[in-house]
């Protein structure tokens, strides 16, 4: 496990100390497990899983399959929400295919609230501007009283 560990790091191309940091573990314990000293226990195992939820924990532990599950493999490309779940892969039944089969999108327009009229301020000493002054980028100015 300590080598398939090591080939996830450099995949993810990130250092011992920052994965460690990531599971939340101690970072002697990670260097430990991939040295080969420790096996890593439950706890370590689900951090990881927890954390890094595209990587295959088979593969991690026994070696079978592949690195990363199914679904990172598309990762770049976010499934459509409303698409159907499937077991099939987008090989047989490509993105295109599963558009035509969706409801059209009806979009709703949310009109805000009206914004809550302006309260006087509390002070009893009523203030209003007296004067403002515009500067501009040729540097000259204008006062507005």
């Amino acid at each position: 496990m300590n080598q398939r560990l090591q080939q996830f790091l450099a995949a993810e191309n990130i250092s011992q100390a920052q994965f460690a940091d990531s599971i939340d573990v101690a970072r002697a314990s990670v260097s430990h497990v991939l040295a080969g000293r420790n096996k890593p226990g439950y706890d370590f195992i689900r951090s990881i899983s927890e954390h890094y939820p595209k990587l295959n924990l088979e593969w991690l532990i026994s070696g079978k399959g592949k690195m990363y599950k199914q679904d990172a493999f598309h990762s770049a490309v976010e499934p459509h929400p409303h698409a159907p779940k499937s077991d099939f892969s987008d090989e047989l039944f490509g993105p295109e295919s599963m558009e035509e089969d969706l409801p059209p999108v009806q979009e709703k327009t949310v009109t805000p609230p009206p914004a809550p009229a302006p309260q006087p301020e509390a002070s009893p000493f009523r203030r209003s501007i007296s004067r403002i002054v515009v500067f501009y980028d040729d540097n000259t100015y204008q006062e507005l009283k």
